[in-house]
């Protein structure tokens, strides 16, 4: 099964749950990806997307609540997504997806 689809994500953060949603859009060759991650700090589009197996890393760039990289993993297991966030200083925090659809 391809990893690519819409995921609805909840990440454990210090400032309690906070939902999105992940656009995962492979390439061709199916060695790396495009999309987004919207929630509601606003839309950011994945950046250095790849895809190796059924594990997906990518980085986002946020502003909100201040500016830093996050740095994304997760693994994928038929429609559910399991991951984890670094998100520099505040350290790593686990999210959940769920395959739209």
């Amino acid at each position: 099964m391809s990893v690519g689809g819409v995921y609805d994500c909840i990440t454990k953060t210090p400032m309690g749950d906070q939902k999105g949603t992940l656009t995962v859009n492979p390439s061709d060759d199916g060695t790396s990806f495009t999309g987004t991650m919207v929630s509601s700090m606003g839309s950011t589009a994945v950046e250095d997307g790849k895809i190796d197996g059924n594990t997906i890393s990518w980085k986002n760039k946020i502003t909100l609540p201040m500016p830093m990289t996050l740095d994304c993993v997760a693994t994928i297991d038929g429609d559910k997504l399991d991951g984890q966030v670094k998100a520099g200083g505040f350290g790593t925090m686990p999210f959940t997806g769920q395959r739209q659809g």
